[in-house]
């Protein structure tokens, strides 16, 4: 984790709608730029090649571009509507973190009133294209998405450390909006998924968690880390537990089918690496075992999905 240097205003006193008392006038092209990090593009990608990889599962052999695209058209819009929505909510908490103070609206380059603007027409259009364009229950479950995310997990992230474990399950229900996009049902198959990006996330968020505790402490966040201050090594130890719950529950595809041999090989070769990260980094809490298990996350989750992705195609043919 990198940080972007110290504060140079205090904003805790900033008139709704806007983090600063003045917009500074941007370039266009930077003011797209400013925009497009609204997305928080680099997770709103991930989001998108997992609903991708949910959809073609469940699709199979029937799945066509056109509805593909138009439902990484709809469900990405969602992305950028959440990202928007979520740092108008956190303004004033983003100013106080090195890690966010550079972002669009506490360093005041855009208004409150612009990203708010952006959040509510993106979220409309999203469920409009997706009730139009996919199906009515890929809508409902992105809307079900945004109100978790939005309305329940982002402010109680100032209340309990247990928003972690809320924000898991907008966080895990991308693919599940992939596969009901393709006309699957709210099954085994789509709960597997569901269950793999869960357990997924728990190691990678704690570690960042851990990163970066100082500054979720200023920010007020009630983050496990600083509520499990007095129980060294906690905070690993959750990591652990959900890393070995996820190597379990990696093998639930291949039980329905979904995937063979080849991806349970993988699965576990990359699940194992996964879990000694984990482990690893409840042995020693540091900043070198934390950025192991963040980097081990990273590398899990794709190539999972794509031994699966793989494998589900080879069966096919």
């Amino acid at each position: 984790m990198s940080s972007l240097g110290p504060a140079t205003t205090d904003v805790s006193a900033a008139p709704v709608g806007s983090v600063r008392p003045q917009v500074h006038a941007r370039a266009p092209a930077t003011r797209l730029a400013d925009y497009a990090e609204l997305a928080k593009p680099r997770i709103a990608v991930m989001a998108l090649v997992t609903v991708a990889v949910g959809y073609v599962l469940a699709a199979g052999e029937n799945w066509s571009w056109a509805g593909l695209l138009h439902a990484l058209g709809g469900i990405g819009l969602a992305a950028i509507a959440s990202g928007a929505l979520n740092q108008y909510l956190e303004r004033q908490s983003d100013a106080r973190m090195t890690r966010t103070e550079n972002r669009p609206l506490p360093a005041g380059r855009l208004s409150g009133n612009e990203v708010l603007a952006v959040g509510i027409i993106s979220a409309i259009v999203s469920i409009a294209w997706l009730v139009w364009q996919v199906n009515i229950l890929t809508a409902v479950i992105t809307s079900l998405t945004l109100v978790l995310y939005l309305a329940i997990y982002t402010p109680m992230k100032k209340h309990s450390s247990l928003a972690t474990t809320v924000g898991a399950v907008p966080g895990a229900l991308p693919p599940v909006l992939g596969w009901v996009a393709a006309g699957g049902s709210l099954d085994s198959g789509a709960l597997s998924l569901f269950a793999i990006l869960f357990l997924w996330q728990f190691p990678h968020f704690l570690a960042i968690a851990w990163l970066c505790r100082d500054d979720y402490e200023a920010a007020g966040m009630k983050m496990l880390p600083r509520a499990a201050a007095n129980r060294p090594g906690l905070t690993g130890l959750m990591g652990v537990v959900y890393a070995l719950a996820l190597l379990v529950v990696s093998a639930w595809p291949r039980q329905l089918g979904l995937a063979g041999d080849a991806y349970l090989a993988a699965a576990i070769v990359l699940g194992a690496g996964y879990l000694a990260a984990a482990i690893r980094f409840w042995w020693s809490e540091s900043t070198s075992t934390a950025r192991g298990v963040l980097y081990a996350s990273l590398v899990h989750l794709p190539l999972l999905l794509a031994a699966m992705t793989w494998d589900h195609f080879r069966l096919l043919n």
